[in-house]
C-alpha cells in the first residue's frame, strides 16, 4: 500500500514489554490525528528487554487487530533498534514524505543523542505525546528548536502506565483486556523470570 503524499503518517515505534493500556491510549490518539499510524515492536538498545521480540511483536499486533480500524497498521518489517532505518523502510515500503516520529514526553531530551539524528531530523518531524509525570518544559523545546526540529505536541496526555509498572508489580489492570489471557496462559512477565 503506498500513501499520498498529503496524508500525514504517525509511525509509533515502541519496545511493547508488554503492551499496556496507555499504548492502546497512544494508538487511539494517533488515529484521531493522522490519515494512518504504523506501529511496530522494536528493540531499544538501551533498555534490556523481558521478552523476546517476537513474543513483543505478536501482543502489539494482537491489541492493534483489536481496534479493527484500518487506519491503525501493524508492520513489523519497519521494525529496527535505529530509529532511522525505521523511518527509511516505512518511506521505502508507504512512498509518504509526511512522516511524524512519535515519541514520549520523556524522551525530548534523548533523542538528540540518538543515532544519525542530524538525519532523522531531515526525514521527519516528531510527534511528542504529552505523559504524564514527564511535563514538556520550555528549556526542553528550546533544544529542540536549535537543533530545527519540526514537531507538534498532542492535545491530550497519557496516563503514566509504563511496561516496567507491569513486569514489576504483575499489574493486569494496566494490560489491555485483549492481551491478559494471553500474558496469563503463557505465563508472560511473571516475576519468577524477571531478573532486575
Amino acid at each position: 500500500m503506498k500513501f499520498k503524499n498529503l496524508q500525514r503518517i504517525a509511525l509509533f515505534g515502541t519496545s511493547a514489554d508488554p503492551p499496556t493500556i496507555g499504548h492502546k491510549k497512544i494508538l487511539e490518539e494517533l488515529s484521531k490525528s493522522f490519515s494512518y499510524t504504523i506501529s511496530y515492536a522494536s528493540d531499544n538498545p538501551q533498555k534490556t528487554h523481558y521478552e523476546n521480540i517476537a513474543i513483543r511483536s505478536f501482543l502489539l499486533k494482537t491489541l492493534i487487530e483489536d481496534f479493527k480500524n484500518p487506519r491503525i497498521i501493524f508492520n513489523q518489517k519497519i521494525s529496527s533498534k535505529w530509529a532511522i532505518e525505521s523511518i527509511e523502510k516505512c518511506k521505502n515500503i508507504y512512498g509518504s514524505n509526511k512522516i511524524y516520529f512519535v515519541i514520549g514526553s520523556d524522551l525530548i531530551t534523548e533523542i538528540s543523542s540518538w543515532k544519525n539524528f542530524d538525519k532523522i531530523i531531515k526525514e521527519v518531524s516528531f510527534f511528542i505525546i504529552k505523559r504524564e509525570g514527564y511535563p514538556i518544559e520550555s528549556n526542553n523545546l528550546k533544544i529542540l528548536e536549535e537543533y530545527n526540529v519540526n514537531f507538534e505536541i498532542s492535545t491530550s496526555n497519557i496516563p503514566n502506565i509504563s511496561s516496567s509498572m507491569v513486569r514489576l508489580n504483575i499489574n493486569y489492570s494496566y494490560l489491555p483486556e485483549s492481551l491478559i489471557d494471553i500474558i496469563k496462559k503463557n505465563n508472560l512477565y511473571v516475576s519468577s523470570k524477571i531478573v532486575e
